[in-house]
Protein backbone atom coordinates (compact mmCIF):
# COMPACT_ATOMS: atom_id res chain seq x y z
CA UNK A 1 0.00 0.00 0.00
CA UNK A 2 1.24 3.46 -0.83
CA UNK A 3 1.07 6.23 1.72
CA UNK A 4 1.17 9.79 0.47
CA UNK A 5 2.58 12.75 2.28
CA UNK A 6 3.33 16.28 1.27
CA UNK A 7 6.89 17.36 0.74
CA UNK A 8 8.64 18.37 3.90
CA UNK A 9 7.82 22.02 4.47
CA UNK A 10 11.54 22.67 4.52
CA UNK A 11 11.45 21.98 0.79
CA UNK A 12 9.38 25.13 0.33
CA UNK A 13 11.39 27.47 2.50
CA UNK A 14 14.89 25.99 2.46
CA UNK A 15 17.85 28.29 2.54
CA UNK A 16 18.60 29.24 -1.06
CA UNK A 17 22.25 29.77 -0.10
CA UNK A 18 22.80 26.02 0.20
CA UNK A 19 21.25 25.32 -3.20
CA UNK A 20 23.86 24.98 -5.91
CA UNK A 21 23.19 25.53 -9.58
CA UNK A 22 23.14 21.77 -10.00
CA UNK A 23 21.73 19.37 -7.41
CA UNK A 24 23.64 16.64 -5.66
CA UNK A 25 22.75 13.14 -6.81
CA UNK A 26 22.65 10.00 -4.68
CA UNK A 27 22.25 6.78 -6.66
CA UNK A 28 21.53 3.74 -4.47
CA UNK A 29 21.95 0.33 -6.13
CA UNK A 30 20.75 -2.70 -4.16
CA UNK A 31 22.12 -6.00 -5.45
CA UNK A 32 19.55 -8.63 -6.53
CA UNK A 33 16.59 -6.65 -5.17
CA UNK A 34 13.20 -7.58 -6.56
CA UNK A 35 10.05 -5.59 -5.77
CA UNK A 36 9.72 -7.14 -2.28
CA UNK A 37 8.97 -3.74 -0.79
CA UNK A 38 6.04 -2.34 1.11
CA UNK A 39 5.71 0.52 -1.35
CA UNK A 40 5.28 -2.05 -4.13
CA UNK A 41 2.43 -3.71 -2.30
CA UNK A 42 4.28 -6.66 -0.74
CA UNK A 43 2.52 -7.42 2.54
CA UNK A 44 5.43 -9.59 3.77
CA UNK A 45 7.98 -6.81 3.40
CA UNK A 46 9.27 -4.71 6.26
CA UNK A 47 10.87 -1.72 4.52
CA UNK A 48 9.77 1.45 6.32
CA UNK A 49 12.67 3.58 5.10
CA UNK A 50 12.36 2.72 1.43
CA UNK A 51 8.60 3.19 1.76
CA UNK A 52 9.23 6.66 3.21
CA UNK A 53 11.48 7.46 0.26
CA UNK A 54 8.68 6.32 -2.05
CA UNK A 55 6.25 8.67 -0.31
CA UNK A 56 8.65 11.49 -1.12
CA UNK A 57 9.30 10.43 -4.71
CA UNK A 58 8.00 8.95 -7.91
CA UNK A 59 7.50 5.18 -7.95
CA UNK A 60 7.88 3.39 -11.27
CA UNK A 61 5.99 0.13 -10.89
CA UNK A 62 7.03 -1.23 -14.30
CA UNK A 63 10.81 -0.82 -14.47
CA UNK A 64 13.00 -3.47 -16.09
CA UNK A 65 16.65 -4.46 -16.29
CA UNK A 66 18.19 -5.29 -19.65
CA UNK A 67 19.81 -8.54 -18.45
CA UNK A 68 19.43 -10.45 -15.18
CA UNK A 69 23.14 -10.70 -14.41
CA UNK A 70 25.23 -8.26 -12.37
CA UNK A 71 28.02 -7.11 -14.70
CA UNK A 72 26.00 -6.84 -17.93
CA UNK A 73 23.17 -5.01 -16.19
CA UNK A 74 25.38 -2.53 -14.33
CA UNK A 75 27.53 -1.75 -17.36
CA UNK A 76 24.33 -1.35 -19.38
CA UNK A 77 22.60 1.22 -17.21
CA UNK A 78 25.80 3.07 -16.23
CA UNK A 79 26.60 3.59 -19.94
CA UNK A 80 22.95 3.61 -21.12
CA UNK A 81 23.89 0.97 -23.68
CA UNK A 82 22.18 -2.36 -24.10
CA UNK A 83 23.97 -5.72 -23.80
CA UNK A 84 24.03 -6.27 -27.57
CA UNK A 85 25.78 -2.91 -27.99
CA UNK A 86 28.33 -3.58 -25.27
CA UNK A 87 28.62 -7.24 -26.33
CA UNK A 88 28.86 -8.08 -22.66
CA UNK A 89 26.69 -10.97 -21.51
CA UNK A 90 29.12 -12.34 -18.93
CA UNK A 91 31.88 -10.96 -16.67
CA UNK A 92 34.85 -11.18 -19.00
CA UNK A 93 35.17 -8.10 -21.20
CA UNK A 94 35.61 -4.37 -20.68
CA UNK A 95 33.58 -2.25 -23.05
CA UNK A 96 36.29 0.37 -23.66
CA UNK A 97 38.55 -2.37 -25.00
CA UNK A 98 35.92 -4.59 -26.61
CA UNK A 99 33.51 -2.28 -28.45
CA UNK A 100 34.01 1.43 -27.87
CA UNK A 101 34.99 4.21 -25.51
CA UNK A 102 31.44 4.79 -24.32
CA UNK A 103 30.96 7.51 -21.73
CA UNK A 104 29.47 6.48 -18.39
CA UNK A 105 26.94 8.38 -16.28
CA UNK A 106 29.49 9.33 -13.59
CA UNK A 107 32.06 10.22 -16.25
CA UNK A 108 29.62 12.55 -17.97
CA UNK A 109 28.76 14.26 -14.69
CA UNK A 110 32.44 14.46 -13.76
CA UNK A 111 33.16 16.17 -17.08
CA UNK A 112 30.44 18.70 -16.22
CA UNK A 113 31.76 19.79 -12.84
CA UNK A 114 30.55 17.06 -10.50
CA UNK A 115 32.63 15.37 -7.83
CA UNK A 116 31.95 11.68 -8.41
CA UNK A 117 32.43 8.84 -5.95
CA UNK A 118 31.71 5.08 -5.92
CA UNK A 119 31.18 3.34 -2.59
CA UNK A 120 30.48 -0.39 -2.38
CA UNK A 121 29.35 -2.44 -5.37
CA UNK A 122 28.52 -0.03 -8.20
CA UNK A 123 30.27 -1.44 -11.24
CA UNK A 124 30.76 -5.19 -10.93
CA UNK A 125 34.34 -5.71 -9.75
CA UNK A 126 36.78 -7.51 -12.03
CA UNK A 127 37.46 -7.62 -15.76
CA UNK A 128 34.12 -6.05 -16.75
CA UNK A 129 35.14 -2.76 -15.10
CA UNK A 130 38.87 -3.07 -15.91
CA UNK A 131 39.56 -4.21 -12.32
CA UNK A 132 39.34 -0.54 -11.36
CA UNK A 133 35.62 0.30 -11.25
CA UNK A 134 36.30 2.19 -14.49
CA UNK A 135 38.81 4.49 -12.83
CA UNK A 136 40.03 7.06 -13.54
CA UNK A 137 37.40 7.74 -16.21
CA UNK A 138 34.30 7.66 -14.02
CA UNK A 139 35.43 8.79 -10.59
CA UNK A 140 36.97 11.89 -9.07
CA UNK A 141 38.06 9.96 -5.99
CA UNK A 142 39.29 6.39 -5.65
CA UNK A 143 36.34 3.97 -5.36
CA UNK A 144 35.78 2.45 -1.95
CA UNK A 145 35.32 -1.26 -1.33
CA UNK A 146 34.71 -2.65 2.17
CA UNK A 147 37.71 -4.31 3.78
CA UNK A 148 35.49 -7.11 5.07
CA UNK A 149 34.51 -8.19 1.54
CA UNK A 150 37.24 -10.80 1.95
CA UNK A 151 35.21 -12.44 4.71
CA UNK A 152 31.91 -12.70 2.90
CA UNK A 153 32.08 -16.52 3.04
CA UNK A 154 33.67 -16.70 6.48
CA UNK A 155 32.45 -19.77 8.44
CA UNK A 156 30.51 -17.84 11.06
CA UNK A 157 26.77 -18.29 10.67
CA UNK A 158 24.35 -18.19 13.57
CA UNK A 159 21.59 -20.70 12.99
CA UNK A 160 18.48 -19.14 14.48
CA UNK A 161 15.71 -21.60 15.50
CA UNK A 162 12.27 -20.94 14.05
CA UNK A 163 10.45 -24.00 15.38
CA UNK A 164 11.25 -27.53 16.49
CA UNK A 165 11.20 -28.79 12.91
CA UNK A 166 13.26 -25.86 11.66
CA UNK A 167 15.73 -26.28 14.51
CA UNK A 168 16.17 -29.94 13.69
CA UNK A 169 16.75 -29.14 10.02
CA UNK A 170 19.32 -26.43 10.74
CA UNK A 171 21.15 -28.61 13.24
CA UNK A 172 21.00 -31.51 10.85
CA UNK A 173 22.34 -29.48 7.96
CA UNK A 174 25.07 -28.02 10.15
CA UNK A 175 26.00 -31.46 11.53
CA UNK A 176 26.09 -33.04 8.10
CA UNK A 177 28.23 -30.21 6.75
CA UNK A 178 31.97 -30.27 7.48
CA UNK A 179 31.92 -26.55 8.20
CA UNK A 180 29.47 -23.69 7.91
CA UNK A 181 31.27 -21.63 5.27
CA UNK A 182 29.64 -21.08 1.90
CA UNK A 183 26.13 -21.35 3.32
CA UNK A 184 23.10 -19.94 1.55
CA UNK A 185 21.34 -18.99 4.80
CA UNK A 186 23.63 -17.16 7.21
CA UNK A 187 22.16 -14.88 9.91
CA UNK A 188 24.97 -13.58 12.11
CA UNK A 189 25.81 -11.64 15.25
CA UNK A 190 27.73 -8.60 14.05
CA UNK A 191 29.84 -8.58 17.22
CA UNK A 192 31.18 -12.01 16.22
CA UNK A 193 32.14 -10.93 12.70
CA UNK A 194 35.69 -10.05 11.63
CA UNK A 195 36.32 -6.43 12.64
CA UNK A 196 32.86 -6.58 14.29
CA UNK A 197 31.20 -5.36 11.11
CA UNK A 198 29.81 -6.43 7.72
CA UNK A 199 30.57 -5.08 4.22
CA UNK A 200 27.32 -3.12 3.89
CA UNK A 201 27.85 -1.53 7.29
CA UNK A 202 31.27 -0.39 6.09
CA UNK A 203 29.69 0.96 2.90
CA UNK A 204 27.16 2.94 4.93
CA UNK A 205 29.84 4.39 7.19
CA UNK A 206 31.96 5.52 4.24
CA UNK A 207 28.96 7.00 2.41
CA UNK A 208 27.95 9.01 5.48
CA UNK A 209 31.53 10.22 5.84
CA UNK A 210 31.57 11.33 2.19
CA UNK A 211 28.28 13.23 2.53
CA UNK A 212 29.46 15.00 5.66
CA UNK A 213 32.77 15.90 4.02
CA UNK A 214 31.20 17.32 0.86
CA UNK A 215 28.11 18.99 2.32
CA UNK A 216 29.55 22.49 1.87
CA UNK A 217 31.35 21.96 -1.42
CA UNK A 218 30.81 24.50 -4.17
CA UNK A 219 30.71 21.71 -6.75
CA UNK A 220 27.80 19.27 -6.53
CA UNK A 221 28.48 15.58 -6.02
CA UNK A 222 27.34 12.37 -7.62
CA UNK A 223 27.54 9.60 -5.04
CA UNK A 224 26.84 6.02 -6.13
CA UNK A 225 26.32 3.63 -3.23
CA UNK A 226 26.08 -0.10 -3.88
CA UNK A 227 24.73 -2.38 -1.16
CA UNK A 228 25.51 -6.08 -1.57
CA UNK A 229 22.58 -7.74 0.16
CA UNK A 230 20.24 -9.46 -0.54
CA UNK A 231 22.80 -11.07 -2.89
CA UNK A 232 23.78 -14.51 -1.64
CA UNK A 233 25.13 -15.64 0.73
CA UNK A 234 22.25 -14.30 2.80
CA UNK A 235 24.48 -13.04 5.58
CA UNK A 236 22.80 -10.34 7.68
CA UNK A 237 22.39 -9.38 11.36
CA UNK A 238 20.18 -12.04 12.92
CA UNK A 239 17.88 -9.61 14.72
CA UNK A 240 16.17 -8.76 11.41
CA UNK A 241 14.53 -12.17 11.56
CA UNK A 242 12.16 -10.79 14.19
CA UNK A 243 10.31 -8.91 11.45
CA UNK A 244 9.85 -12.07 9.42
CA UNK A 245 8.49 -15.08 11.33
CA UNK A 246 8.60 -18.10 9.08
CA UNK A 247 4.89 -18.77 9.50
CA UNK A 248 3.99 -15.80 7.31
CA UNK A 249 5.75 -17.18 4.23
CA UNK A 250 4.24 -19.55 1.69
CA UNK A 251 5.72 -21.29 -1.29
CA UNK A 252 4.55 -20.01 -4.70
CA UNK A 253 1.14 -21.34 -5.67
CA UNK A 254 2.59 -23.27 -8.61
CA UNK A 255 5.93 -24.46 -7.31
CA UNK A 256 6.85 -26.40 -10.43
CA UNK A 257 8.26 -25.91 -13.91
CA UNK A 258 5.42 -25.18 -16.36
CA UNK A 259 4.62 -28.07 -18.70
CA UNK A 260 4.54 -26.05 -21.90
CA UNK A 261 7.70 -23.95 -21.47
CA UNK A 262 10.80 -25.06 -23.36
CA UNK A 263 13.72 -26.19 -21.23
CA UNK A 264 15.92 -23.45 -22.70
CA UNK A 265 14.10 -20.94 -20.48
CA UNK A 266 15.06 -22.82 -17.29
CA UNK A 267 17.95 -21.65 -15.13
CA UNK A 268 19.20 -24.45 -12.82
CA UNK A 269 20.26 -22.04 -10.01
CA UNK A 270 23.81 -23.37 -9.91
CA UNK A 271 24.94 -20.61 -7.58
CA UNK A 272 22.73 -22.08 -4.84
CA UNK A 273 23.51 -25.72 -5.53
CA UNK A 274 27.17 -25.49 -4.54
CA UNK A 275 26.36 -23.78 -1.23
CA UNK A 276 26.91 -26.44 1.40
CA UNK A 277 23.54 -26.24 3.09
CA UNK A 278 21.85 -26.72 -0.30
CA UNK A 279 24.40 -29.21 -1.63
CA UNK A 280 23.82 -31.56 1.28
CA UNK A 281 20.21 -31.95 0.22
CA UNK A 282 21.61 -34.07 -2.64
CA UNK A 283 19.18 -32.68 -5.21
CA UNK A 284 19.34 -34.29 -8.62
CA UNK A 285 20.49 -31.82 -11.28
CA UNK A 286 18.79 -29.95 -12.85
CA UNK A 287 15.09 -30.50 -12.13
CA UNK A 288 14.65 -31.67 -8.57
CA UNK A 289 12.97 -29.09 -6.39
CA UNK A 290 14.19 -28.21 -2.92
CA UNK A 291 10.98 -29.36 -1.16
CA UNK A 292 10.91 -32.83 -2.79
CA UNK A 293 13.99 -34.98 -2.61
CA UNK A 294 15.03 -38.58 -1.88
CA UNK A 295 16.50 -38.63 1.60
CA UNK A 296 20.16 -39.76 1.70
CA UNK A 297 20.96 -42.58 4.11
CA UNK A 298 23.08 -40.24 6.21
CA UNK A 299 20.13 -37.89 6.61
CA UNK A 300 17.81 -40.75 7.48
CA UNK A 301 20.22 -41.93 10.17
CA UNK A 302 20.41 -38.48 11.70
CA UNK A 303 16.63 -38.19 11.58
CA UNK A 304 16.19 -41.44 13.46
CA UNK A 305 18.78 -40.48 16.04
CA UNK A 306 17.06 -37.11 16.46
CA UNK A 307 13.63 -38.72 16.90
CA UNK A 308 12.38 -37.22 13.66
CA UNK A 309 9.59 -39.29 12.19
CA UNK A 310 9.58 -40.02 8.43
CA UNK A 311 6.52 -37.89 7.62
CA UNK A 312 8.49 -34.83 8.74
CA UNK A 313 11.20 -35.22 6.10
CA UNK A 314 9.31 -33.38 3.35
CA UNK A 315 8.36 -30.76 5.95
CA UNK A 316 12.04 -30.16 6.69
CA UNK A 317 12.90 -29.56 3.04
CA UNK A 318 9.92 -27.26 2.56
CA UNK A 319 10.95 -25.42 5.72
CA UNK A 320 14.40 -24.97 4.24
CA UNK A 321 12.95 -23.47 1.06
CA UNK A 322 10.85 -21.13 3.15
CA UNK A 323 13.92 -20.18 5.17
CA UNK A 324 15.61 -19.04 1.96
CA UNK A 325 12.61 -16.79 1.33
CA UNK A 326 12.58 -15.66 4.95
CA UNK A 327 16.29 -14.80 4.91
CA UNK A 328 15.91 -12.92 1.63
CA UNK A 329 13.24 -10.70 3.19
CA UNK A 330 15.31 -10.27 6.36
CA UNK A 331 18.33 -9.21 4.28
CA UNK A 332 16.14 -6.67 2.47
CA UNK A 333 15.03 -5.27 5.84
CA UNK A 334 18.69 -5.00 6.83
CA UNK A 335 19.46 -2.94 3.72
CA UNK A 336 16.33 -0.86 4.28
CA UNK A 337 17.80 0.15 7.64
CA UNK A 338 21.05 1.15 5.92
CA UNK A 339 19.16 3.27 3.41
CA UNK A 340 17.23 5.01 6.18
CA UNK A 341 20.48 5.99 7.89
CA UNK A 342 21.94 7.17 4.60
CA UNK A 343 18.95 9.43 3.88
CA UNK A 344 19.09 10.66 7.47
CA UNK A 345 22.68 11.75 6.87
CA UNK A 346 21.47 13.99 4.05
CA UNK A 347 19.07 15.64 6.48
CA UNK A 348 21.69 16.00 9.21
CA UNK A 349 24.06 17.56 6.70
CA UNK A 350 21.25 19.94 5.62
CA UNK A 351 21.50 18.99 1.94
CA UNK A 352 18.48 16.70 1.52
CA UNK A 353 16.54 19.46 -0.20
CA UNK A 354 19.29 19.81 -2.78
CA UNK A 355 19.82 16.12 -3.45
CA UNK A 356 18.10 13.91 -6.00
CA UNK A 357 17.85 10.34 -4.69
CA UNK A 358 17.44 7.38 -7.04
CA UNK A 359 16.98 3.85 -5.73
CA UNK A 360 17.05 0.78 -7.94
CA UNK A 361 18.53 -2.68 -8.42
CA UNK A 362 20.60 -4.40 -11.10
CA UNK A 363 17.90 -7.10 -11.55
CA UNK A 364 15.40 -9.18 -9.62
CA UNK A 365 15.67 -12.63 -8.02
CA UNK A 366 13.37 -15.67 -8.13
CA UNK A 367 12.12 -17.04 -4.82
CA UNK A 368 10.81 -20.40 -5.95
CA UNK A 369 8.59 -19.23 -8.80
CA UNK A 370 8.54 -21.99 -11.46
CA UNK A 371 10.59 -24.06 -8.92
CA UNK A 372 13.49 -21.74 -9.80
CA UNK A 373 15.76 -19.64 -7.60
CA UNK A 374 18.15 -16.76 -8.26
CA UNK A 375 18.30 -14.66 -11.46
CA UNK A 376 19.70 -15.84 -14.85
CA UNK A 377 16.42 -15.84 -16.79
CA UNK A 378 13.95 -13.74 -18.75
CA UNK A 379 11.05 -14.28 -16.37
CA UNK A 380 9.43 -11.22 -14.84
CA UNK A 381 10.79 -11.99 -11.36
CA UNK A 382 14.32 -11.80 -12.78
CA UNK A 383 14.10 -8.58 -14.82
CA UNK A 384 11.44 -6.59 -12.94
CA UNK A 385 13.12 -4.11 -10.58
CA UNK A 386 12.16 -1.31 -8.22
CA UNK A 387 12.84 2.25 -9.34
CA UNK A 388 12.16 5.23 -7.09
CA UNK A 389 13.22 8.79 -7.88
CA UNK A 390 12.91 11.46 -5.20
CA UNK A 391 13.28 14.97 -6.58
CA UNK A 392 13.59 18.14 -4.51
CA UNK A 393 10.59 20.44 -4.81
CA UNK A 394 12.51 23.37 -6.27
CA UNK A 395 13.77 21.22 -9.15
CA UNK A 396 10.22 20.11 -9.93
CA UNK A 397 9.10 23.74 -10.07
CA UNK A 398 12.12 24.72 -12.15
CA UNK A 399 11.15 22.14 -14.77
CA UNK A 400 7.50 23.09 -14.71
CA UNK A 401 7.02 26.68 -13.62
CA UNK A 402 3.28 26.47 -14.28
CA UNK A 403 2.74 23.65 -11.78
CA UNK A 404 1.03 24.72 -8.57
CA UNK A 405 3.35 23.74 -5.75
CA UNK A 406 0.46 22.85 -3.44
CA UNK A 407 -0.80 20.29 -5.96
CA UNK A 408 2.48 18.45 -6.42
CA UNK A 409 1.65 15.58 -4.11
CA UNK A 410 -2.03 15.86 -3.38
CA UNK A 411 -3.12 12.45 -4.69
CA UNK A 412 -1.79 8.93 -4.35
CA UNK A 413 -1.94 8.12 -8.03
CA UNK A 414 0.01 11.29 -8.80
CA UNK A 415 3.08 9.71 -7.22
CA UNK A 416 3.00 6.37 -9.02
CA UNK A 417 3.26 5.47 -12.69
CA UNK A 418 2.82 2.12 -14.40
CA UNK A 419 4.38 3.35 -17.64
CA UNK A 420 7.05 1.01 -19.03
CA UNK A 421 10.58 2.19 -18.19
CA UNK A 422 14.04 0.63 -18.38
CA UNK A 423 17.27 0.91 -16.43
CA UNK A 424 18.99 2.39 -19.52
CA UNK A 425 16.74 5.41 -18.92
CA UNK A 426 18.53 6.31 -15.69
CA UNK A 427 21.55 7.98 -17.36
CA UNK A 428 19.61 10.47 -19.55
CA UNK A 429 17.10 11.10 -16.76
CA UNK A 430 19.74 12.04 -14.20
CA UNK A 431 21.53 14.23 -16.74
CA UNK A 432 18.25 15.98 -17.55
CA UNK A 433 17.29 16.51 -13.91
CA UNK A 434 20.77 17.73 -13.07
CA UNK A 435 20.67 20.33 -15.81
CA UNK A 436 23.58 18.66 -17.61
CA UNK A 437 23.21 18.28 -21.39
CA UNK A 438 22.57 14.74 -22.58
CA UNK A 439 25.59 13.93 -24.76
CA UNK A 440 25.03 13.86 -28.50
CA UNK A 441 26.96 11.42 -30.71
CA UNK A 442 27.77 11.47 -34.36
CA UNK A 443 25.91 9.02 -36.55
CA UNK A 444 28.30 6.08 -36.54
CA UNK A 445 28.69 2.97 -38.61
CA UNK A 446 26.92 0.61 -36.25
CA UNK A 447 23.71 2.63 -36.56
CA UNK A 448 21.33 0.80 -38.88
CA UNK A 449 21.00 2.31 -42.35
CA UNK A 450 17.32 3.27 -42.07
CA UNK A 451 17.84 5.12 -38.79
CA UNK A 452 21.04 6.72 -40.08
CA UNK A 453 19.22 8.16 -43.09
CA UNK A 454 16.42 9.56 -40.92
CA UNK A 455 18.90 11.22 -38.55
CA UNK A 456 20.96 12.73 -41.37
CA UNK A 457 18.06 13.90 -43.54
CA UNK A 458 16.15 15.49 -40.67
CA UNK A 459 19.23 16.70 -38.80
CA UNK A 460 17.94 14.92 -35.71
CA UNK A 461 20.42 14.74 -32.80
CA UNK A 462 21.64 11.23 -31.99
CA UNK A 463 21.87 10.97 -28.19
CA UNK A 464 24.74 8.92 -26.78
CA UNK A 465 22.16 6.80 -25.01
CA UNK A 466 19.94 3.83 -25.67
CA UNK A 467 17.45 5.01 -23.11
CA UNK A 468 15.35 8.15 -22.87
CA UNK A 469 14.89 10.80 -20.22
CA UNK A 470 11.97 10.11 -17.90
CA UNK A 471 11.44 13.79 -17.16
CA UNK A 472 8.34 14.18 -19.39
CA UNK A 473 6.83 11.13 -17.70
CA UNK A 474 7.68 12.47 -14.24
CA UNK A 475 6.13 15.84 -15.01
CA UNK A 476 2.93 14.32 -16.38
CA UNK A 477 2.68 11.94 -13.40
CA UNK A 478 3.00 14.77 -10.89
CA UNK A 479 0.23 16.61 -12.73
CA UNK A 480 -2.03 13.53 -12.65
CA UNK A 481 -1.87 13.29 -16.41
CA UNK A 482 -0.86 10.51 -18.77
CA UNK A 483 1.19 10.74 -21.93
CA UNK A 484 2.07 8.19 -24.61
CA UNK A 485 5.16 6.27 -23.51
CA UNK A 486 7.27 3.28 -24.47
CA UNK A 487 5.43 0.37 -26.03
CA UNK A 488 7.71 -2.15 -24.36
CA UNK A 489 10.80 -2.85 -22.27
CA UNK A 490 13.48 -5.09 -23.77
CA UNK A 491 15.65 -7.63 -21.95
CA UNK A 492 17.68 -10.69 -22.92
CA UNK A 493 19.51 -13.71 -21.57
CA UNK A 494 21.99 -16.12 -23.21
CA UNK A 495 22.19 -19.91 -23.11
CA UNK A 496 24.84 -22.36 -24.32
CA UNK A 497 22.33 -25.10 -25.30
CA UNK A 498 18.63 -25.90 -25.05
CA UNK A 499 19.00 -28.29 -22.13
CA UNK A 500 20.19 -27.01 -18.72
CA UNK A 501 23.88 -27.73 -18.22
CA UNK A 502 26.65 -27.47 -15.65
CA UNK A 503 29.53 -27.37 -18.16
CA UNK A 504 29.19 -24.95 -19.78
CA UNK A 505 27.06 -23.30 -17.14
CA UNK A 506 23.55 -22.55 -18.42
CA UNK A 507 23.21 -19.77 -15.86
CA UNK A 508 26.45 -17.97 -16.68
CA UNK A 509 27.82 -18.95 -20.09
CA UNK A 510 30.91 -17.16 -21.34
CA UNK A 511 30.63 -15.32 -24.64
CA UNK A 512 32.37 -18.09 -26.59
CA UNK A 513 29.85 -20.61 -25.21
CA UNK A 514 26.70 -18.69 -26.16
CA UNK A 515 24.72 -20.33 -28.96
CA UNK A 516 21.20 -19.18 -28.09
CA UNK A 517 19.86 -15.79 -27.05
CA UNK A 518 16.53 -15.31 -25.40
CA UNK A 519 15.04 -11.91 -26.25
CA UNK A 520 12.03 -10.76 -24.26
CA UNK A 521 9.76 -7.73 -24.17
CA UNK A 522 7.23 -6.52 -21.65
CA UNK A 523 4.25 -4.47 -22.74
CA UNK A 524 1.45 -3.20 -20.54
CA UNK A 525 -0.45 -6.46 -21.05
CA UNK A 526 1.97 -9.17 -22.15
CA UNK A 527 5.42 -10.66 -21.89
CA UNK A 528 6.69 -12.27 -25.09
CA UNK A 529 9.99 -14.16 -25.30
CA UNK A 530 11.72 -15.69 -28.32
CA UNK A 531 14.73 -18.00 -28.06
CA UNK A 532 16.79 -17.85 -31.24
CA UNK A 533 20.19 -18.99 -32.55
CA UNK A 534 23.00 -16.57 -31.74
CA UNK A 535 26.47 -16.27 -33.28
CA UNK A 536 28.87 -15.44 -30.47
CA UNK A 537 31.61 -14.43 -32.92
CA UNK A 538 29.52 -11.61 -34.39
CA UNK A 539 26.97 -11.19 -31.59
CA UNK A 540 24.18 -11.44 -34.14
CA UNK A 541 20.90 -13.32 -33.72
CA UNK A 542 19.25 -15.36 -36.48
CA UNK A 543 15.65 -14.20 -36.50
CA UNK A 544 14.76 -16.66 -39.27
CA UNK A 545 14.80 -19.50 -36.74
CA UNK A 546 12.66 -19.54 -33.60
CA UNK A 547 13.76 -22.27 -31.17
CA UNK A 548 11.02 -21.58 -28.65
CA UNK A 549 8.44 -18.94 -27.77
CA UNK A 550 6.72 -17.85 -24.59
CA UNK A 551 3.70 -15.60 -24.20
CA UNK A 552 2.16 -14.61 -20.89
CA UNK A 553 -0.98 -12.56 -20.38
CA UNK A 554 -0.14 -10.23 -17.50
CA UNK A 555 -3.75 -9.15 -17.17
CA UNK A 556 -4.54 -12.57 -15.66
CA UNK A 557 -1.13 -14.21 -15.14
CA UNK A 558 1.54 -11.86 -13.80
CA UNK A 559 3.24 -14.89 -12.22
CA UNK A 560 3.85 -16.21 -15.76
CA UNK A 561 2.67 -19.71 -14.92
CA UNK A 562 0.79 -20.34 -18.18
CA UNK A 563 2.54 -20.06 -21.53
CA UNK A 564 -0.17 -19.32 -24.09
CA UNK A 565 2.09 -18.94 -27.13
CA UNK A 566 0.68 -22.05 -28.78
CA UNK A 567 -2.99 -21.07 -28.46
CA UNK A 568 -4.57 -20.40 -31.89
CA UNK A 569 -6.49 -17.41 -30.57
CA UNK A 570 -3.18 -15.76 -29.55
CA UNK A 571 -1.59 -16.04 -33.01
CA UNK A 572 -2.31 -12.44 -34.03
CA UNK A 573 -1.02 -11.03 -30.75
CA UNK A 574 2.06 -13.23 -30.88
CA UNK A 575 2.91 -12.15 -34.43
CA UNK A 576 2.57 -8.48 -33.48
CA UNK A 577 4.82 -8.89 -30.44
CA UNK A 578 7.37 -10.92 -32.41
CA UNK A 579 7.70 -8.11 -34.96
CA UNK A 580 7.94 -5.53 -32.16
CA UNK A 581 10.69 -7.58 -30.49
CA UNK A 582 12.63 -8.09 -33.72
CA UNK A 583 12.41 -4.42 -34.68
CA UNK A 584 13.97 -3.50 -31.36
CA UNK A 585 13.80 -0.79 -28.76
CA UNK A 586 14.04 2.22 -31.08
CA UNK A 587 10.71 1.33 -32.68
CA UNK A 588 9.02 1.14 -29.29
CA UNK A 589 9.87 4.70 -28.23
CA UNK A 590 7.14 7.29 -27.66
CA UNK A 591 6.36 9.71 -30.47
CA UNK A 592 6.25 13.35 -29.45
Amino acid sequence: MFFVTCFNIVGLIFNVAVTTAHPNILLIIVDDLRTTLGCYGDANAYTPNIDALAEDGIVFTEAFAQQALCAPSRNSFLTSRRPDTLRLYDFYSYWRDAVGNYTTLPEHLKNNGYTTMSIGKVFHPGISSNRSDDSPYSWTEKPFHPYTDRYKNAPICRMVPQSKAATNLLQLTQKYTSDVSHLQICPVRVSAMPNKTLPDLETLREARRFINKHKKNVNPFFLAVGFQKPHIPLKYPDHYLKYHPIRKFKMPERYKWPDNVNNVAYNPWTDLRWRKDVAKLKLKFPWERIPVFPVPIAYAFHCISSFIVPWQLSLFSEKFAKQIIQSYYAAVSYIDNMIGKLIHQLHVSMIRENTIVILTSDHGWALGEHAVWSKYSNFDVAVHVPLIISIPTYIQRRHNKFMRSNALHSKKHCRVTDAIVELVDIFPTIADLAGVPIPICQVINNTNDHLKNILIQNKVPNPCSEGITLLPLIKSTLQCQSIPWKKAAFSQYPRPEIQPMLHPNSDKPRLKEINIMGYTLKTSDYRYTAWIPFAHTTCKPDWDVIIAEELYDHKTDRAEDFNIAALPEMLKTKKYLRVLLKNGWRNALPRY
